[in-house]
């Protein structure tokens, strides 16, 4: 069936309709991409010259050590909820005068304290951003700074000129109001984009033991990419014995089997989060999940694995 340009350009057109406004709106956005950038360069410069502390920093911001688990989302609900409470008892003191001005002052503050932590470990995150993730980490990221900056007047303005509270509290409240919009864009970078979403979430797997391949299919200290059940899962020999993870990246979904082996770790080849291939032990940032570890066996010159445990 033969489909004219007319045809061609309605189908277009309607592709486009079915995009959300502020998905669209952003592809336009090209001047994005160098600031994003120029924040990448910037951030990656910051922890290179730390060395090998800056290292270890990183992974912390990202949430690989200590916590396990992306650590900026964790911390963006303290400055948002202390500054939620803060506006409100600006409000109140306006209005009713039964709440002391120091309530605002203190909600705004630690909003402020928490907002620098956050804003930290958000930039570690857009570090490892592209395409158009990174415009949308982009926007959040200086959406969010000029939050706290305008916050910053409004403390500077209560502390050294009191006379000035009411338009401090407007000040306040406006960068609540922008604060929600960032967060918007937060969200929507992590669940419709699947920024830092653990990319094994939506596998299944084996569990009990499948058939991927004969002996010979897997020599020493080679990594082979292979398919259990619809599970990518990479299979590595070393020392005579198999071991195996799953083989898309946690972090990003960058393919493990093209990835530098060392040992018994791998590197990812797309942002160079490492795996230890014996239980799959995320053991570098900016992955925070595992991957899948999963149980090997040879019998007969068949190779057979399953995984150690359910995904979900």
């Amino acid at each position: 069936m033969e489909i004219d340009s007319r045809q061609i350009r309605r189908l277009i057109r309607q592709g486009r309709s079915r995009e959300r406004t502020f998905d669209r709106v952003l592809r336009r956005q090209g001047w994005l991409d160098p600031v994003g950038e120029t924040i990448q360069k910037a951030v990656g410069a910051f922890y290179d010259s730390l060395g090998a502390p800056g290292k270890s920093l990183k992974d912390l911001m990202h949430g690989t050590t200590v916590l396990g688990h992306p650590l900026h989302p964790a911390i963006t609900d303290l400055p948002i909820g202390a500054w939620s409470v803060g506006v409100l008892a600006d409000w109140l003191f306006v209005t009713t005068g039964r709440v002391p001005a120091v309530a605002g002052d203190l909600g705004l503050a630690i909003g402020v304290a928490a907002a620098i932590v956050a804003a930290m470990t958000g930039y570690t995150d857009h570090h490892e951003t592209v395409g158009h993730g990174r415009r949308a980490a982009t926007v959040h990221g200086l959406t969010m700074t000029v939050v706290v900056v305008i916050e910053l007047v409004s403390m500077g303005m209560r502390l050294w000129a009191p006379d000035m509270r009411t338009a401090a509290i407007v000040l306040a409240t406006g960068a609540w109001l922008l604060a929600v919009v960032g967060g918007y864009v937060g969200g929507h970078l992590t669940f419709a984009m699947g920024t830092v979403v653990n990319h094994n979430a939506f596998f299944e797997g084996p569990m009990e033991f499948v058939r991927v391949g004969s002996r010979e299919d897997f020599p020493e200290g080679e990594m082979k990419r292979v398919e259990a059940e619809g599970l990518p899962v990479v299979i590595m020999r070393r020392e005579g014995l198999l071991h195996a993870i799953g083989a898309v990246c946690s972090h990003a979904g960058g393919p493990l089997q093209e990835g530098k082996l060392e040992g018994e770790v791998v590197t990812c080849p797309w942002h160079y989060s490492r795996f230890r291939f014996g239980d799959g032990k995320v053991v570098g940032g900016p992955a925070t999940f595992d991957q899948p570890p999963l149980l090997v066996r040879e019998r007969g010159g068949a190779v057979e694995v399953k995984l150690a445990h359910p995904l979900r």
